[in-house]
């Protein structure tokens, strides 16, 4: 059975934003997310909850964009302060791979039903049709954010960063 088309929605209610994530969170979804993110916090948004209910599978390119958005909001609020980043539904599987990134700290992990209010307005937002260098960008920061977040990831995303820079590079020469 093929899996669905991963896909984002955003819902508004007073100052928070709900971004429901459908399908694998992953880097073609990543360009598209990050630019969300950012014209949220742009227009206001002071909270967000991610629904990941019906989101089996994160991979690191995703999870280090939402890592960035974390650590912007850490520094923003203040360390000692609560997460404003909170991850409603996250399945196991995501819920590891945070953890075993060491990068948990940045979020509040809930599990309730439903995750988003009844009264939610709707927001449009624009899909991204990123470029290959774009998408390798955004790929390459994410994985630095990882490893900024958690020096112990350095050995784990050496060979793909490494990859990534060299790939960029030639991008960039043609």
């Amino acid at each position: 059975m093929p899996n669905p088309a991963a896909s984002i929605s955003v819902f508004a209610y007073e100052k928070a934003a709900y971004i429901r994530v459908t399908g694998r969170a992953n880097f073609t979804l990543g360009v598209e997310f990050k630019m969300l993110l950012d014209e949220l916090e742009v227009n206001g948004f002071e909270r967000f909850v991610l629904d990941l209910s019906d989101c089996a599978l994160m991979d690191s390119t995703f999870l280090g964009i939402l890592t960035g958005f974390g650590l912007k909001q850490q520094q923003k609020h203040g360390e000692d302060q609560p997460s404003v980043v909170e991850l409603c539904n996250a399945h196991e599987r995501v819920g590891d791979l945070i953890e075993n990134l060491g990068v948990i700290q940045l979020f509040k992990l809930t599990q309730k039903q439903p995750c988003l209010p009844d009264s939610l307005q709707a927001l449009p937002h624009q899909t991204a049709q990123p470029t290959r260098e774009e998408t390798t960008r955004t790929c390459l920061e994410a994985h630095e954010t990882l490893v900024a977040a958690n020096p112990e990831n350095a050995a784990k995303f050496k060979d793909v960063t490494r990859f990534l820079a060299e790939d960029l590079k030639k991008m960039r020469q043609d």
